[in-house]
């Protein structure tokens, strides 16, 4: 009898293997149909939302571990009691390790972080680059664990974003599936890492993939769902932030202070963002005229941060302690502004040391100071008609969190989700709203859009202009021979003229090329470095010809693809 259920056992573990061969055949060959890919989907979810809790759990013990805290919710103040030489020694060295990392993981020494994220899911069919995700994955890790004044919320979307191209390049998913698989990775890691499923999935939509398409959120939302449940099952279902005094707002004649607020929060994340951009172009040009390697760009700012923890422990790291003292009101207004100018600088050292880590908790802590130094000074200057501080320094926080992410909408919910306080949200979403209109005007609509602006990659002005660069003359060209083709001799004026295009340009440079000559077709010539001695060896390099007309209507065609997949 024995041995006859073991047989049985065997039997069906058998058939168990052979049915998963052929699912995985089934994904592989034909993909995903509906159902397929809502299972998909949910595994994704359960993959980043577990990948976000280890960063996480990995970085609270090598910190603990590191800076000798008993509890990383009071680092600064287990750091503060720490020989000078070891706050300088901690960052210098951890630094290092991250140059190295970066330096064989990268072909640039930057780390990939949310921007990454948003170019692959508008420029690559929803993918991005797995072994650069990698390297910046530990690279961050090193950061944040060693005093880097940073976010984790950064590394831990690219980090989702490595495993959605993994699983979409193993399926061979096209560009609409990719997409929002990647969408899915990223909203379940952004969940796993605060317990915030509503922001989690809005997040997701309104950042990464910036449309809110039905056919993508019911998946979104089951792997933003899955993203929490994997964060409670190790937390329980507790905020982030826990407020010991409850904000009152005297709601209608308290209106106007909070507008005020939202222009200074503003400002603040506009003077945030662009000491960021500073500190990474002078970084570049002092390494570049002292020939630094680049693998110690890192450590170089891992030393100047430790210089400032020696004076200032509270800039390490994401910040919760300074964070929960604004918070509650625990810092006098003196603190708060001092706090704010060195947390401001930290970070920009951080990031424009290519250090890695994220921007959003900074700017969490930044916005909430910002708050709280305006909140002590309009309840002093009348306090018959004002709240609580605090309640200040809790919209200030979701203000500049908001202007310097360009998503007012998720970053609202994900305030509210982390500190479990629904009450205020009037004075919150007042402050939002300014911030993010007078901010996105001074930047390229968010700090993430604007990373991409300085690549030269268009993301922020929509489709409409990133699709040009997407979209190749060799693809598009009428090859030599073709009986639609012009013929060499209708060529050669234009060669003449130096009116010629190469297979490799982009529509987003021909265009202009055509608005300019006013010709209704351009030769399209073998690239060369060496110019040809003779126009005949000019046109014998000669491939083929791009007509205007065709090259409208591909862009056309992409807008109308776009267009579809937004409105879906």
């Amino acid at each position: 009898m024995k041995h006859n259920s073991r047989t049985g056992a065997k039997v069906l573990a058998m058939q168990g293997l052979a049915w998963l061969r052929d699912v995985w055949r089934i994904l592989l060959h034909r993909g995903p149909s509906q159902f397929q890919f809502w299972m998909i989907a949910l595994l994704i979810g359960i993959s980043a939302g577990f990948a976000a809790l280890l960063f996480r759990k990995g970085i609270t013990a090598f910190q603990a571990w590191i800076y000798g805290a008993e509890d990383i919710h009071f680092l600064h103040s287990f750091a503060q009691d720490l020989p000078w030489y070891m706050l300088l020694v901690i960052p210098t060295v951890g630094g290092l390790v991250v140059g190295i990392i970066l330096h064989n993981f990268t072909h640039d020494g930057r780390v990939r972080s949310v921007a990454d994220v948003i170019e692959g899911a508008a420029m690559r069919n929803g993918r991005v680059e797995i072994r650069a995700g990698l390297g910046s994955a530990m690279a961050s890790f090193l950061t944040l664990s060693t005093g880097g004044s940073a976010g984790r919320e950064g590394p831990v979307v690219h980090l989702a974003g490595v495993i959605s191209s993994w699983v979409s390049d193993r399926i061979k998913a096209d560009g609409i599936t990719g997409r929002d698989l990647l969408g899915c990775a990223v909203a379940a890691a952004v969940s796993a890492s605060f317990n915030a499923p509503i922001a989690g999935a809005l997040f997701a939509l309104e950042v990464v993939l910036r449309h809110f398409a039905v056919h993508a959120f019911a998946p979104i939302a089951i792997a933003s769902v899955a993203g929490t449940v994997i964060n409670r099952l190790e937390y329980g279902d507790v905020t982030e932030f826990t407020l010991t005094t409850p904000g009152a707002l005297q709601f209608y004649v308290e209106l106007p202070a909070f507008l005020i607020l939202g222009l200074i929060c503003g400002l603040v994340a506009v003077v945030l963002m662009r000491s960021i951009f500073w500190a990474d172009r002078v970084g570049t040009d002092i390494q570049t005229a002292l020939s630094i390697p680049r693998w110690l760009r890192p450590a170089v700012s891992g030393f100047l941060l430790g210089a400032i923890a020696i004076w200032f422990p509270h800039i390490i790291g994401v910040g919760y302690e300074t964070t929960v003292l604004a918070l509650t009101g625990g810092l006098v207004l003196s603190q708060a502004i001092l706090f704010t100018v060195v947390k401001t600088a930290a970070v920009a050292i951080t990031m424009g040391g290519r250090m890695g880590g994220g921007v959003f908790s900074p700017s969490l802590m930044i916005g909430a100071m910002t708050g709280l130094s305006f909140g002590l000074i309009a309840t002093s200057v009348l306090p018959e008609v004002s709240g609580t501080h605090t309640l200040y320094a809790f919209a200030g926080m979701g203000a500049v969190a908001a202007a310097v992410l360009g998503a007012p909408i998720s970053t609202t919910l994900i305030v509210f989700e982390l500190t479990g306080d629904w009450q205020i949200g009037l004075a919150v979403m007042v402050s939002v709203s300014l911030s993010t209109a007078l901010a996105s005007r001074l930047v390229d609509r968010s700090f993430f859009l604007t990373q991409l602006e300085r690549r030269n990659l268009h993301c922020a002005a929509g489709p409409q202009a990133y699709l040009l660069a997407l979209l190749q003359v060799g693809g598009l060209m009428r090859p030599l021979g073709d009986p639609r083709c012009a013929t060499p001799e209708d060529c050669a004026p234009l060669i003449d003229q130096g009116l010629m295009l190469r297979p490799d340009q982009s529509l987003d440079a021909v265009l202009p090329v055509f608005d300019r000559a006013d010709v209704p077709f351009l030769p399209v010539v073998a690239p060369d470095d060496v110019p040809a001695p003779s126009d005949a060896e000019q046109q014998g390099r000669l491939l083929g010809v791009l007509y205007h007309v065709d090259a409208l209507k591909a862009y056309n065609r992409a807008l109308v693809a776009t267009a579809a997949e937004e409105h879906s």
